[in-house]
């Protein structure tokens, strides 16, 4: 699993490795049923404490993203995507809240802002 660990980042470890694992079951990476690594040797790859991938772990299952059965270890729980996409949307929303009212504090038009949504995204096509 290839989890990147930033010491200097405000985000704490264990939010690291939730933000990039739900990234990884987002976009397919790591799927349904998947067997994820223990939290030992994920700790062990990581350099960091076990107590800390636990806590990942825990918020990831508390959220229902995985399963942890004992004995067997920690699964992408099945038929989450749904749950994921909503909290994308949810973050989204905010985002798209905080440049609306930063627009309409600066005095740009609706329009004006569709057309920066429309270049950043890549449909910036005009007739």
């Amino acid at each position: 699993m290839d989890i990147i660990i930033s010491n200097t980042s405000d985000i704490p470890i264990y939010e690291q490795i939730i933000r990039q694992m739900k990234k990884s079951i987002l976009n397919g990476t790591i799927t349904e049923g998947e067997q994820l690594p223990s939290m030992r040797m994920l700790a062990k790859e990581l350099k960091i404490s076990v107590i800390t991938t636990k806590r990942a772990y825990e918020e990831l299952e508390n959220a229902g993203l995985i399963v942890t059965i004992v004995g067997k270890g920690s699964f992408v729980a099945k038929n989450n995507m749904h749950l994921l996409k909503e909290e994308q949307l949810k973050e989204i929303e905010s985002d798209i809240q905080q440049a609306v009212e930063k627009a309409k504090a600066n005095n740009i038009s609706l329009q004006e802002l569709i057309d920066i949504v429309k270049i950043i995204y890549g449909e910036d096509t005009y007739e």
